[in-house]
């Protein structure tokens, strides 16, 4: 295709790049990243629960991930806060009877004090010290999280001078802030997988879906770099980078206040 050609095709993928939930079925088959992490976050999760135990979901999407521990709904709670993704958790969750509630700032948990056996979190925001607030004595908190360094080759190639729109946020660094809040640290861990795209119109949608990796991204204004984008796909085949993931399980200790 030309350039204009291009310019239609890559305009009508920023136009698609609408998403419920978090479902990237629409570009399957055109990018690809590897998950082989050195952990299983569902099963650390699942060693950590009982049944009888009160579990929250902070920052829970769409819901499908929680939906997928299959505890009891009569002692689950969620939060989530982007709007889209609180309505829909309206919809699958409440006529569960889990006990969802609308919130966005994870330093204020519209929760009790000591109400949760166990927290968990993936790819969303959390505070130690309202963790800590909200966690029994004893209780636990397990996240997987998107490091700061996360798809930064692929931001770097469409954006070359954003800078990292979460820096800080890796294992280092937010291992001292658990421990620093009087957190055990029960399990840790840190990697780098990478992330392959095979037609840039695939990178357009993800570029705009991932807006806070990509601020100000679109067609339009990052013309010349989809360009070169697609002159480096046709050379290699692909456009790579490399996603960042991060493991904390810690333990609030069981005699703490």
């Amino acid at each position: 295709m030309n350039a204009d050609e291009l310019r239609r095709a890559w305009l009508a993928e920023e136009d698609r790049a609408h998403m419920r939930g978090w479902d990237f079925s629409h570009i399957e088959g055109r990018y690809s990243q590897k998950d082989d992490f050195p952990w299983d976050y569902r099963e650390i999760v699942l060693s950590e629960l009982k049944d009888e135990d009160r579990l929250l979901d902070t920052d829970t999407g769409g819901g499908e991930f929680l939906l997928s521990l299959g505890h009891p709904a009569s002692r689950t709670a969620a939060t989530e806060g982007w709007p889209p993704n609180a309505a829909l958790c309206r919809e699958k969750l409440l006529p569960l009877g889990i006990d969802f509630r609308a919130a966005n700032d994870c330093a204020a948990l519209p929760f009790g004090d000591g109400e949760f056996d166990v927290v968990i979190n993936r790819h969303g925001d959390f505070d130690p010290a309202e963790l800590w607030r909200v966690l029994k004595p004893g209780g636990r908190f397990i996240t997987q999280q998107v490091g700061d360094e996360n798809d930064r080759e692929l931001v770097q190639l469409l954006l070359p001078d954003v800078p990292k729109p979460f820096p800080g946020m890796n294992l280092a660094t937010q291992r001292a802030r658990f421990e620093a809040a009087g957190f055990e640290i029960l399990r840790a861990g840190e990697c780098f997988r990478p992330i392959r795209f095979y037609d840039i119109g695939a990178l357009v949608w993800f570029a705009r879906i991932i807006e806070w990796e990509f601020p100000g991204f679109s067609v339009d204004a990052c013309f010349d770099r989809l360009l070169e984008a697609q002159r480096v796909l046709e050379r290699d085949g692909a456009v790579s980078g490399m996603i960042h993931r991060y493991l904390i399980a810690a333990r609030k200790p069981a005699g703490a206040k």
